[in-house]
């Protein structure tokens, strides 16, 4: 389920963070979903349960699960709410990432259509088409 470069400069708490969005946005993760219990995912992974913790705090500090006392971890639902915070973070995301395509010598109409070929093959989130 998780692979996690030990050999990467990024920590393995990060690794981790970003590999359980990914699979939230793209629905494999499923609102309510229990995730491993941090012995039993420290151990499938050879890390320190500490860094399994670190992971799902963070997680939880962003929104994407939350935590049951003396039950586990578990997927937040989406919700429609106020998520102007982390739109605007991943707003200026994009426009660094668009910025560095126009750097490199992408045209715009480039850009725009690659946009909408990744928003054809979109899987995950809400489509509000």
């Amino acid at each position: 389920m998780f692979e996690l470069d030990f050999r990467s400069r990024i920590p393995i708490y990060e690794q981790l963070v970003d590999k359980i969005i990914e699979l939230i946005i793209n629905n494999v993760l499923k609102p309510d979903e229990q995730l491993p219990s941090v012995r039993v995912l420290a151990s499938e992974l050879t890390i320190n349960p500490n860094t399994i913790q670190k992971a799902y705090r963070e997680l939880e500090y962003q929104g994407y699960i939350y935590s049951v006392p003396g039950k586990g971890s578990f997927i937040k639902p989406a919700v429609s709410g106020d998520n102007t915070a982390r739109l605007q973070s991943l707003e200026d995301e994009l426009n660094r990432i668009i910025t560095e395509m126009r750097y490199l010598g992408m045209p715009p109409d480039e850009i725009v259509t690659r946009v909408n070929d990744l928003l054809s093959k979109d899987k995950g989130g809400k489509m509000n088409d």
